[in-house]
């Protein structure tokens, strides 16, 4: 982790039944960092598995707690059986996220709600929570996971984009507000993220242009390393683009230099109607991870951020 970095002796990690979070704690596990498990009720056996296998595995404390974040109350449940578990984190993973995809007027408000009270209401309420013991202590981090989708607005992604910027904007003022006080706070901004094994079914795997996105899509493995180094180097923000895309992105920051907002909006408009609204953009919700706690309409599940099992998050 660094020279710079006090050694870390136990960690939070949210979402952590899959994806990102569940490289997390492996990775952390494998560093000898104690664990404090969390993801919705319904991946409570999974969760409970990982924790034994890593315990058994690296000699570590692992346990789990099943908690619905997306509930108003749910931070402060988590704290509370941290507290009970006599569980002080130096390190929180705000990973827990959830998604929709489609046009905005297609879908009821309690599809969209959901993501803004986990995605951001959630981290502000878990982050104030656990920060304030490590201010007192002078040392600790937080680690947030963004998405590039932060980085300009999102058509048909627009309340997941939006989170992920509240995400990316609260992260850095915070990483300002605490790195004279001993504790730092990186955001880890990925790209799509393959968090999946192929599904079983050949019917079910994606064909033709989506067939090759997934093909350069970021491993969880990266992302996690990414977040550890910057922590280690006290840098604000880690960036993950696709593999090999690199002059694509130049070009078109490029392109958004030099166009005027008006013609970049329509521009995301008819890119990310292609990618996510089938081509139409009065269509229905393609992808909605409704909630932690319930199924998602399309049977898919993101316990992390980026959780690329169906759409990517640019």
């Amino acid at each position: 982790m660094g020279a710079a970095v006090a050694p870390w002796q136990s960690a939070l990690v949210t979402g952590a039944s899959g994806g990102i979070g569940e490289a997390f704690a492996r990775a952390l596990a494998a560093r000898g960092v104690d664990l404090l498990l969390t993801g919705p009720p319904r991946d409570e056996a999974r969760l409970v598995a990982l924790a034994a296998e890593l315990a058994a595995r690296h000699g570590v404390r692992a346990q789990a707690v099943a908690a619905d974040l997306a509930e108003r109350d749910g931070p402060d449940r988590l704290h509370a059986a941290a507290l009970a578990l006599g569980f002080e984190p130096d390190v929180v993973v705000n990973n827990a996220g959830i998604s929709g995809v489609g046009g905005f007027t297609a879908a009821p408000a309690d599809v969209w709600t959901p993501i803004v009270r986990l995605n951001a209401e959630a981290v502000v309420h878990l982050t104030r929570l656990f920060v304030e013991p490590m201010i007192d202590r002078g040392a600790g981090t937080v680690v947030m996971v963004a998405s590039t989708s932060a980085f300009q607005p999102q058509p048909y992604f627009a309340v997941y984009g939006a989170s992920k910027a509240f995400v990316l904007s609260f992260g850095q003022a915070l990483w300002a507000e605490a790195r004279g006080r001993g504790v730092r706070v990186v955001t880890v901004c990925p790209g799509p993220v393959d968090a999946s094994p192929p599904p079983d079914d050949p019917s079910a795997r994606p064909v033709g242009v989506w067939a090759f996105l997934r093909r350069r899509f970021i491993v969880p493995g990266d992302v996690v390393e990414a977040a550890l180094d910057a922590a280690a180097r006290d840098r604000p923000v880690a960036v993950l683009r696709v593999p090999g895309a690199a002059p694509l992105h130049a070009l078109l920051a490029l392109v958004r230099s030099v166009l005027p907002s008006r013609r970049r909006l329509r521009m995301a408009e008819r890119v990310n109607r292609w990618l996510y609204a089938g081509g139409d953009g009065a269509g229905a919700v393609i992808r909605s991870d409704i909630a932690q706690s319930r199924s998602a309409s399309s049977g898919s599940r993101l316990s992390g951020d980026d959780a690329a099992r169906s759409v990517p998050a640019k």
